[in-house]
């Protein structure tokens, strides 16, 4: 069977190149006689490989020197916890709500002090971005919480909310190495790289170097501490190896591609396509508001759930796979991430044109 086109919100797809170069690797990497897979995480070859991937995302990012870079597992979802366990030193932290991941984040900071949910777009189903130029900042606020894109709603900051001096932390899953960053302007970025860098099971946080303290909650295990991890070079206990060997293929496939600023301009083009396909149908309609639409999630609707479902059988059918959208809103999400070709998103724009001519 030939490749289909992935849509998945993740786990997702991944660049050919990689998996392809990951596959002749698969039982004897580099003539060491053995997979990644079954190396030791403290083997001269493995040291290579998680250096190098540091190095690469260093440089595609431009990370400062006073951040580091921790290679975690449990995903962003722990994430949740960790966060305020190293950081609510006043016990207190501000959440801007645009979308069920940022308030399971809110909702799982209230067992370890005060979050104030102090902006929210839940009044329109998360179809929008708020004003965030000027919102209620508590004083003593430890940190300011963000999802930068959300991957169920289709929904991106285009401008970072004024924390007014506070810390911004954001949870970027779904945009990750999507665009260049102004690291500097957070105290705390993350993400689960199974969208858009690589395998599932692994969380990658860039975190300013002052934020990484003993001076916890009392209680927090030795596991959910980020000076753990950072003083060990994410080699406390085994990591998930072979994740970092793959997104460490990633990061090197981006630098050969021209880096983030040329994501960007590829994944613009990518998304211009769809969305002036929704604009202009007389089927088909986004969900979201323009001006706070992802690049990366774009979902759609026909306005009857019959269509809708029957649309996503005859894609699947056709080879345009996962494009039922979440559970939680029904109708149709593309997720279009960097290693999505952009014949991949013709080749839906012109299966949907097709279908909107059929069922008119």
């Amino acid at each position: 069977m030939s490749r289909v086109y992935n849509f998945s919100a993740g786990p997702a797809v991944l660049p050919e190149e990689v998996l392809k170069e990951a596959a002749q690797e698969m039982l004897d990497y580099r003539g060491s006689g053995m997979s990644v897979m079954e190396m030791s995480h403290r083997s001269a070859a493995f040291a290579q490989i998680i250096q190098e991937a540091e190095a690469d995302l260093r440089e595609l990012m431009q990370i400062p020197k006073h951040y580091k870079v921790l290679f975690l597992q449990g995903g962003a979802s722990q994430q949740f916890a960790m966060i305020p366990m190293n950081l609510m030193k006043n016990k207190v932290a501000d959440y801007i709500v645009t979308g069920q991941w940022a308030k399971k984040a809110w909702q799982e900071a209230q067992k370890y002090g005060t979050a104030n949910k102090i902006a929210s777009s839940e009044d329109k189903t998360f179809s929008y971005i708020p004003d965030c130029s000027d919102l209620p900042i508590s004083p003593d606020a430890d940190y300011v919480y963000i999802c930068e894109n959300n991957t169920i709603y289709g929904t991106k900051f285009k401008t970072l909310p004024n924390t007014k001096g506070k810390t911004l932390v954001a949870d970027v899953s779904s945009c990750f190495l999507s665009e260049p960053v102004d690291v500097e302007k957070y105290g705390v970025i993350f993400g689960g790289v199974q969208k858009n860098v690589g395998p599932a099971g692994m969380v990658v946080a860039i975190i300013r170097e002052d934020l990484i303290t003993e001076d916890v909650l009392p209680q927090t295990p030795t596991m959910l501490q980020y000076k753990t991890h950072a003083d060990a070079g994410s080699l406390y206990n085994t990591p998930n190896s072979y994740c970092i060997y793959i997104c460490g293929k990633v990061f090197k496939w981006l630098k050969a591609r021209g880096g983030l600023a040329a994501m960007k301009e590829y994944n613009e083009e990518k998304a211009r396509i769809l969305y002036d396909f929704l604009d202009e149908s007389r089927m088909f309609k986004g969900t979201v508001e323009r001006e706070s639409r992802s690049l990366m999630n774009v979902p759609f609707v026909t306005g009857d759930d019959a269509l809708d479902a029957r649309f996503v059988k005859e894609a699947t059918a056709a080879g345009f796979v996962n494009l039922k959208g979440h559970r939680t809103v029904g109708g149709m999400r593309a997720s279009i991430y960097n290693a999505m070709p952009i014949e991949g998103v013709k080749a839906l724009v012109a299966f949907m044109k097709k279908y909107e001519e059929e069922n008119r």
